[in-house]
């Protein structure tokens, strides 16, 4: 009879945001930098993180390469389907996972120009494509319904402008060839409360700028966001 005792191997750790464990050494994907980029917004909103954390991990987020340098941005946060926090009304239950899982608004000028600007509800991800054509996205009147708002452009001979108000943080990651790729106003000091815009492009042959627009600012999303949760 066979007394050796066998030790059993250790149960895989859980990924932050629920799912199936990914190899730490498996190149991320988008859908992998948005499930982080969900938790780091909630730590905020939350007060887990300030917004000088926030903003760190943030640009950190957009730089590394495999599934398990993301994972390690959010090691010492709750995941968000962790049951941590209070449950939500089913009202901001929907509304969360319609921005989530929401169609991508796509603005197109070729040849011609195209705005978005006003009292207008941006979704959670825009796509801008300008061909020698203007492109004016302009968010100091808008509504934001979610914490991270992401604008991804491409600009071939044209251009593209994206306004924020001043106290929106505001992140850019792209670059141009032949063109011209600008983020502004990314130093400056946001409210830690209100939502973030991501700006991600490509210039050929053209030009993409974003900026604070000084004067506008935006009301306090993250406090209506606390009044829901609690």
């Amino acid at each position: 009879m066979d007394m050796e005792k066998h030790t059993a191997a250790p149960a895989p750790a859980p990924v932050p945001g629920g799912g199936a464990a990914a190899p730490s050494g498996l190149r991320a994907s988008d859908a992998d930098r948005d499930r982080i980029a969900q938790i780091l917004s909630d730590a905020l909103a939350e007060g887990r993180l300030t917004s000088e954390e926030h903003s760190e991990r943030l640009d950190t987020l957009y730089a590394v390469k495999t599934v398990g340098e993301l994972d390690l941005l959010v090691r010492d946060l709750p995941a968000d389907t962790g049951g941590h926090r209070p449950a939500a009304p089913a009202a901001a239950v929907a509304a969360t996972a319609a921005a989530a899982g929401g169609p991508v608004e796509t603005v197109v000028a070729v040849c011609s120009s195209s705005a978005r600007k006003g009292r207008w509800r941006p979704g959670a991800r825009t796509r801008a494509v300008s061909v020698m054509g203007d492109i004016t996205i302009d968010l100091t009147e808008a509504v934001f319904e979610q914490q991270v708002t992401e604008i991804t452009v491409t600009s071939v001979l044209g251009n593209v402008e994206v306004l924020v108000p001043e106290n929106v943080t505001l992140r850019g990651y792209g670059s141009g060839v032949l063109g011209n790729f600008e983020v502004r106003g990314e130093g400056v000091a946001a409210d830690p409360q209100a939502p973030v815009v991501i700006v991600r492009g490509f210039a050929l042959l053209g030009n993409i700028e974003a900026r604070p627009k000084r004067g506008s600012r935006l009301v306090d999303l993250a406090a209506k966001l606390r009044k829901q949760l609690d």
